[in-house]
């Protein structure tokens, strides 16, 4: 049985492969699985499909005519950043590589048992969703940094104060921010300025040094 989405929705696969029994029997076994699927033969109609409904994950059969599913891939991923496992009948070494080079989040050789399939469909999913919340991450922390300078010195001071590295700052401040319901940045300007009395605390509680008196 198919894990479901976190909103409870079935997850969608776009299944392409230009043989139209293969596609039409994995099309079947998976929606009994219960995934939401959609089948295509072309590699260009895969291409429009995920421009309208993207999917969660793509199966794309690597040997078809016309687009082939190296240069699918290819483009599901820079288009519209979908993640995609190659099917194949092949299991040449060259092929491997290819889809490695490709960011294929694996390889499935045919023919192919659905029972077999589906614990490998499942890890695909769970990675793709750890590398579109690390790109989600990735993009509102570059955003908040980008916006502003409180957030920017205060995700530097906490790499500093308890090393750990850029990302890791920023979700911890994030995470502060989110319990306590209050924006980002007016954290960060509370952390900054605690760390700034602190600084001056700690500069007054230095003795200060006498000046030796000059000899006449």
């Amino acid at each position: 049985m198919a894990v479901q989405a976190e909103t409870g929705t079935q997850r969608h696969i776009l299944v392409v492969d230009d043989d139209r029994l293969v596609l039409a029997s994995l099309s079947e076994g998976l929606r009994a699985a219960s995934y939401r699927v959609t089948g295509t033969t072309s590699g260009e109609d895969a291409i429009g499909i995920a421009g309208r409904d993207a999917p969660d994950l793509a199966l794309l059969d690597v040997r078809m005519p016309g687009m082939d599913g190296i240069e699918l891939g290819r483009r599901l991923r820079e288009l519209a950043g979908v993640p995609f496992l190659y099917l194949s009948a092949y299991g040449d070494q060259d092929i491997v590589r290819q889809a490695s080079e490709e960011g294929a989040l694996g390889y499935l050789v045919k023919p192919l048992d659905i029972q077999q399939i589906v614990p490998s469909i499942e890890a695909a999913l769970s990675r793709a969703q750890e590398i579109r919340k690390l790109r989600e991450t990735g993009a509102q922390l570059n955003s908040a940094l980008a916006g502003s300078r409180d957030i920017s010195m205060a995700v530097g001071l906490l790499m500093m104060r308890d090393r750990i590295n850029r990302e890791q700052a920023f979700d911890l401040l994030r995470g502060n921010a989110r319990s306590q319901r209050r924006p980002i940045a007016e954290v960060a300007a509370e952390l900054l300025g605690s760390a700034e009395n602190l600084y001056t605390v700690r500069k007054l509680k230095e003795p200060i040094p006498r000046r030796r008196r000059s000899k006449t």
